[in-house]
């Protein structure tokens, strides 16, 4: 039967028995829950990356192992696959080369900007105390050594270290995409594999000019964006890499139940932690025992694994994601790195009012949904342009 179908079909640009083109290929709609869950992570990260508000408290981090830093990978890994795997390999190689590069302008400007709020923060008030955060003390101290890591990416600061992983990703995204076409199996085993002996050996890449390795070691994370790819080369087909059963999800519901217990009631945690420390004492390696994120750890990775196949669930996801009530939301997300970069700027100058003046529900308020209104009325601006590009 393949070869019936494989004959039948004629090759990309030909003509079929009778000598006529072939009708083209139907471009595949955009699936908002892509856009829906990237923006959804945005949103959460933004609020994580202002601690002290009350709005922390109910982000997912609060109700499982993982948090919106896994679907964001994640969700990168099935962005790069659509866009990405039309072509050859050297043609992918240059389109991530050249996002790759983008993401470094951006993480660099970023930074420059932090910089800049955080030492206009120092001038103002005279008080040395914000220099404390995220490292930028270090900057004042030793300016020539600390540019340099900056430069080289060598030296992150606190909450603005994503962006340098997404990168180094995005450089290797085309070999994984070339072997997820042919051998999808055979690419989650080498992934799996590397992110074991990562952990295994303490493999990373290096902080200078501090000691240590990269907060989000890009050998380890490489597992979420690869299952993002996966996904994503399956929704370019039609297809679920894994694949709908009621049986699995039944499994699912109930880890993930059972993690909100685990984060939620003092009983449960001190359950869980007590089995980690047995196995621990009796030798498992600190990947299946520990929450260590650098690493991702297994719990984080088990847990967000099954948070994403709930939420891959046909029928009631994608109506609810594709609907208007979620449009903002979708809007969010399909401008993903103009809302980062934007929100990563706008939560340095939120830390530097909770660290200044720490106050009540009021700035709170304003701080969180203020940020998020100038994020979204950028989408809106960015949504604007295209569609005024697309009507000329």
């Amino acid at each position: 039967m393949g070869t019936l179908v494989e004959r039948a079909v004629p090759a990309a640009g030909g003509t079929d028995e009778a000598g006529t083109a072939p009708p083209p290929k139907p471009k595949r709609p955009r699936d908002p829950r892509l856009d829906f869950f990237r923006g959804l992570c945005l949103v959460m990260i933004y609020i994580n990356h202002v601690p002290g508000t009350i709005f922390e408290h109910v982000t997912s981090r609060n109700f499982g192992l993982s948090d919106a830093a896994e679907g964001f990978v994640f969700m990168s890994g099935c962005a790069a696959a659509l866009a990405f795997s039309s072509g050859t390999v050297l043609e992918t190689a240059r389109r991530t080369t050249a996002r790759a590069w983008t993401l470094y302008q951006v993480h660099i400007l970023t930074t420059l900007l932090a910089i800049v709020m955080v030492g206009a923060a120092v001038l103002y008030t005279g008080d040395p105390e914000v220099l404390s955060n995220n490292t930028f003390e270090m900057l004042w101290e030793d300016p020539r050594t600390v540019s340099i890591g900056i430069v080289t990416l060598g030296h992150q600061f606190g909450y603005m270290n994503i962006l340098p992983m997404y990168m180094a990703l995005m450089l290797v995204a085309p070999g994984l995409i070339w072997l997820g076409r042919r051998k999808p199996l055979a690419l989650l085993a080498v992934s799996i594999g590397i992110w074991v002996l990562a952990a295994n050996f303490r493999i990373n890449l290096p902080n200078y000019p501090l000691p240590g390795g990269w907060f989000f070691n890009p050998f380890s994370w490489q597992l979420l964006f690869t299952l993002g790819i996966l996904t994503g080369l399956g929704l370019r087909e039609g297809r679920r890499f894994v694949p709908a059963s009621r049986v699995l999800l039944a499994i699912v519901v109930v880890w993930l139940a059972y993690c909100v217990l685990w984060v939620q009631v003092d009983a449960v945690k001190a359950f869980s932690r007590s089995v980690l420390a047995a196995l621990r004492e009796e030798g498992a390696m600190f990947l299946f025992v520990s929450f260590d994120k650098s690493f991702v750890a297994a719990p984080r990775l088990l847990h967000f694994v099954a948070l994403a196949y709930l939420l891959s669930w046909p029928r009631f996801i994608p109506w609810v994601t594709g609907s208007w009530v979620a449009a903002p939301i979708r809007l969010l997300g399909k401008y993903g790195l103009w809302v980062f970069a934007t929100g990563t700027v706008l939560s340095i100058g939120g830390q530097l009012v909770k660290t200044l003046h720490p106050a009540g529900l009021l700035q709170d308020v304003l701080l969180i949904f203020g940020g998020l209104a100038v994020q979204y009325a950028l989408a809106r601006w960015r949504e604007s342009l295209r569609v005024q590009k697309a009507v000329a």
